[in-house]
């Protein structure tokens, strides 16, 4: 019975991305309007309990070439982070200015078993920060003896987008004032095989890096503007 409203809804907004297109033909990236996005600076070396660990032996899951990374993505940081108990999260992030057909970026339920991983759970899920909640994916993955818990989510301008149908919104809406909509990748990491223990652990992390970087970079980083 879902199918009906939910062919209903794509219906529309095809009919309304039509409409779209004649009223307003996007040709500005809304990355060139306001200030630069620079990840290396976003994004603190250190923050609360954590630090970047330059020395790692941790292999990041990246199944795509560099030549399709620099196609889909114009910025990527890729940080290991540890706190004062050892635990280890691994962080990536990956910037695109331009997120329209085939450059948005790519779901990890597809790169970990790209890369061999088994994808054994994949939940919605609400990530709770003191400034509001962040709609994200987790997923619990394993390759061998390596089990990794991954939570992550999209944001699209400043806007995190939970689902197909919101982000073809946020998109549309983009479009009609004639601009190409940037957006982001966010994905935290761990080599868990705790997947409890691990959700809490990227929580924290996430708490403890958006109170330490400034408003407009929390905005495009989660999506909340509330200070």
């Amino acid at each position: 019975m879902k199918a009906i409203p939910t062919a209903l809804v794509l219906a529309a907004l095809m009919s309304a991305a039509s409409i779209g297109a004649v009223v307003a033909r996007p040709s500005t990236k809304a990355a060139e309007i306001g200030p630069a996005i620079v990840l290396e600076q976003m994004v603190p070396a250190q923050f609360g309990d954590w630090r970047e660990e330059r020395q790692t032996q941790v292999q990041m899951v990246n199944p795509q070439t560099k030549e399709l990374l620099d196609k889909l993505y114009s910025q990527i940081l890729t940080r290991t982070y540890v706190n004062a108990d050892g635990y280890k999260i691994m962080l990536s992030l990956a910037y695109g200015s331009d997120q329209r057909g085939g450059m948005q970026a790519h779901k990890p339920e597809v790169c970990y078993p790209a890369q061999g991983f088994t994808l054994k759970a994949n939940h919605a899920g609400m990530l709770t920060t003191v400034f509001g909640e962040i709609p994200v994916r987790r997923l619990d993955t394993f390759l061998g003896t390596r089990q990794e818990p991954v939570t992550y989510w999209f944001t699209v301008g400043d806007r995190v987008v939970g689902g197909t149908i919101y982000k073809r919104l946020v998109e549309m809406r983009y479009g009609l004032t004639g601009q190409i909509p940037d957006g982001l990748l966010f994905r935290a990491s761990s080599i868990d095989p705790d997947p409890t223990r691990a959700y809490r652990a990227h929580e924290q992390f996430v708490n403890q890096m958006l109170q330490s970087i400034p408003l407009a970079d929390r905005q495009r980083l989660s999506g909340l503007g509330n200070s």
